[in-house]
């Protein structure tokens, strides 16, 4: 099948496409390149335009008629940036992506698959979370997250979309063959920035928050390798109206996790373990917008798209160490 990737020259984007060619699909990419390089579109069917114009929706469509789902990744996705440029967050994540829905299920192509954000569930003592657990979003990122699928839910209730809501925990690592990876000049992912410190490209990793309600002061976090989390994309799209019927409603919510929570400290002595050195570190204050952090109860994932993770922490960090070390010839910068 044919499927509209939003975002699809973006970090995570990139990796799904190629996870969708695995399995015998075909990508549709649908990229501003605000963020996302062009070289990661190289190859396959791509359009660079905004995901609010709708003539532009249309010629794709009526270009690729056989698209039966999109995958809507496209977004800016910066905490501390959006607690900074709020006004921007929210047009972009929902003011366009409510006209990409709309045009979308006007032409006839109503199942969305969302990415979503594990940031915006509320602290928990016990920091695993269910798809049926509260939600406290702290950042105008993590409420754009929550606004889209408000949005979605609403919309499906009243229309012939269907969405299928992936709440993401935090993807590491690039695709298998080393090809793309996560791309921003200024990293501010943690496993990035520690392969950075790792592999001397910069001073020291900043450990930001270590008096936080967690077992070593440090936030809490449950890792996936971002190609576990692209072939979980594939298996939703592969059974979209599947899960849409078991859940007996017009959208459903799917966690995608390990099932682990790992702390900074932790996350920092697993990059140790796997780099065979020490990592340098600073501390400073939690950033505006910082969640403390949960882990996923993915049962959920595991029963309607018999889907788990595969890969282990480690085998997650070596493959973003070795992105790391690969990057600058792929890139042109470190």
């Amino acid at each position: 099948m044919k499927v509209l990737v939003t975002g699809g020259a973006g970090y995570l984007g990139s990796i799904t496409a190629k996870a969708l060619e695995q399995a015998g699909h075909t990508p549709v990419i649908l990229d501003s390149l605000l963020v996302g390089p062009r070289q990661y579109a190289e190859g396959r069917i791509f359009y660079e335009g905004d995901i609010a114009d709708r003539a532009l929706l249309r010629r794709i469509v009526e270009e690729n008629p056989e698209i039966e789902a999109t995958i809507h990744m496209a977004a800016r996705i910066v905490v501390p940036e959006s607690v900074e440029l709020p006004y921007e967050y929210y047009r972009d994540n929902v003011a366009k992506s409510l006209e990409l829905f709309d045009e979308l299920q006007q032409l006839g192509k109503p199942r969305i698959l969302f990415s979503s954000t594990a940031s915006l569930y509320a602290l928990t003592p016990e920091f695993a979370v269910r798809e049926t657990d509260p939600v406290d979003p702290s950042s105008p990122y993590a409420r754009t997250k929550r606004m889209m699928e408000m949005c979605l839910e609403d919309i499906a209730q009243a229309t012939s979309l269907r969405a299928i809501i992936l709440r993401y925990f935090n993807p590491i690592g690039a695709d298998p063959d080393l090809e793309t990876g996560y791309h921003l000049k200024d990293a501010t992912h943690v496993v990035p920035l520690l392969a950075q410190a790792a592999l001397g490209y910069r001073d020291s990793f900043t450990i930001t928050g270590t008096d936080l309600p967690t077992r070593d002061g440090t936030g809490l976090r449950d890792y996936i390798h971002a190609w576990d989390l692209a072939k979980a994309h594939v298996r939703a799209v592969e059974r979209f109206d599947a899960v849409i019927e078991a859940e007996g409603a017009p959208y459903a919510y799917l966690n995608i996790g390990g099932g682990d929570g790992v702390t900074v400290k932790e996350l920092i002595a697993a990059v140790e373990r796997v780099v065979g050195k020490p990592v340098p570190v600073t501390e400073a204050p939690s950033r505006p917008g910082d969640a403390v952090g949960a882990y996923a109860n993915a049962d959920k994932a595991a029963a309607l798209l018999d889907w788990r993770t595969e890969a282990s922490l480690d085998e997650a960090i070596a493959s973003a160490l070795a992105w790391g070390e690969k990057r600058k010839s792929v890139l042109g910068y470190e």
